[in-house]
């Protein structure tokens, strides 16, 4: 254990991902404000679908929300060029898990893993070489670190694709081939080789080579004789999932990060670029100082705590990310149809659902009742969502109760009928019509009411 997180090794590694991870969020940020997505996604819906123990979390007026994009792009750069290292990923990290906290309409697994890694890296010592904080202090210049800096990173990486990989080994992926058996189809028009997405063996291969793909992945990356193979086969199955599915920059985000995988002296080789590129000369790092016996004494004591700590708060990190992605097992049903403890376990393209979800009104005072017009509280890709997604229901429908009773209407029922497909199968109710949703609590279970997946 000790060896894994304290052996020294070159810093490089972590500089450049510093450095690459600056530059993909800056990307990213630039992306959101340039097609238009801050007004769509938070400053036009009038409701937002919080996470459970988040309620708190509101949308800004218009400027605040730009002033946080434009936070999170001049942090990135900060970041990419490790100017006020420390202070530029703290509030990097809380401006980015702000606007992803607002609404899980907009959950990606990559938003999450960019979130954690920006927390991961509050803690990391990235601007030790190659950033203009060195320059303007070298006495922090670092060339070796302990080694848990850059494994803590591996870990976190190796997470997305592993989890990812166990998640597929069930019977609608590898069995049904589901929902690729949907998806590839489309691509028919491909040019040159698009008919070979209708043929039953080539989705089955697909499936196959996905799961397999995810897990073992990060241990081909792991291993120095399997590694280039392995990214170039990560690279082309990168390039293919993004452009055939169009899943924005995640595919940018893993090819970049999973770069620090490679050897030391790769990273050494990319930095003397960027440094002859810039025209920038390599400073340093001053000899160590002779220190009096007592005051090494104290020096290592402190390491020793330190140590100890670290270790503490790594065992911590890590057992909450590999238990995490497990909570499901604490849920009744199916778990692609309640998708109770979906978020957050890195499940990655494995269902294909569509709802039609209808909410009535009923005035237990008079008897009357009518049907909520839902795109007058919801833009398209909320209502989408939330027409398969239960606890998305569930809020919804309290939401519209707040609504209605500030109207003046003090004793109403909602309820909500919802037919919802998955993966191809015939629609059916996905919760009880004849379940008030304001008498059920919105909690971590939020089982009420949903009935059982038949298929």
């Amino acid at each position: 254990m000790n060896r894994f997180l304290y052996r020294k090794v070159n810093i490089y590694p972590l500089i450049l991902f510093r450095v690459l991870f600056g530059l993909v969020t800056c990307i990213s940020s630039i992306r959101f404000l340039l097609l238009g997505w801050v007004e769509e996604q938070y400053l036009k819906p009038v409701f937002h679908f919080s996470y459970w123990g988040f309620s708190w979390v509101h949308v800004l007026p218009a400027p605040g929300m730009y002033l946080i994009f434009i936070v999170m792009i001049l942090t990135s750069l900060a970041i990419m060029v490790g100017l006020y290292y420390r202070i530029s990923t703290v509030l990097f990290f809380l401006a980015f898990t702000y606007v992803e906290l607002i609404d899980k309409t907009y959950y990606l697994n990559h938003y999450y893993f960019v979130s954690l890694v920006a927390f991961l890296m509050c803690f990391l010592p990235a601007n030790r070489n190659f950033s203009i904080d060195v320059l303007r202090n070298p006495d922090i210049l670092k060339e070796d670190f302990s080694a848990w800096a850059i494994n803590i990173l591996k870990f976190q990486i190796s997470c997305v694709y592993f989890f990812a990989g166990i998640a597929k080994i069930n019977f609608s992926w590898l069995v049904e081939a589901m929902p690729l058996k949907l998806w590839l189809p489309a691509q028919s028009d491909f040019p040159f080789i698009g008919y070979i997405f209708t043929k039953v063996l080539v989705v089955y291969v697909f499936a196959w080579v996905g799961m397999a793909y995810d897990l073992f992945i990060p241990f081909l990356l792991l291993y120095r004789r399997t590694r280039l193979p392995a990214y170039i086969f990560l690279l082309i199955f990168h390039g293919i999932t993004g452009y055939f599915f169009q899943i924005g920059v995640f595919p940018l985000v893993m090819s970049l990060c999973t770069l620090i995988f490679f050897s030391e002296n790769f990273h050494k080789k990319v930095i003397s670029v960027f440094r002859n590129s810039l025209n920038l000369r390599e400073i340093k790092q001053n000899p160590q100082l002779t220190t009096p016996n007592s005051q090494l004494t104290t020096e290592l004591q402190l390491t020793t705590h330190n140590a100890q700590l670290t270790t503490i708060l790594i065992s911590i990190y890590i057992s909450i990310q590999l238990l995490l992605p497990f909570r499901y097992l604490l849920y009744p049903g199916n778990l692609l149809w309640t998708e109770n403890g979906y978020r957050f376990s890195w499940r990655v393209m494995l269902v294909e659902k569509a709802g039609t979800a209808t909410f009535r009104i009923k005035n237990n005072l008079n008897g009357s009742e009518f049907d909520v017009d839902n795109s007058q509280y919801l833009n398209q890709h909320q209502e989408k969502q939330m027409s398969f997604q239960p606890d998305m229901m569930l809020q919804y429908a309290h939401y519209l109760g707040n609504t209605f009773e500030a109207t003046g209407m003090k004793d109403i029922s909602i309820y909500c009928e919802c037919y919802v497909t998955m993966n191809g199968k015939p629609s059916q109710l996905i919760i009880d019509p004849e379940t008030d949703l304001l008498k059920v609590k919105d909690n971590l279970l939020n089982s009420n009411g949903i009935l059982d997946y038949k298929y």
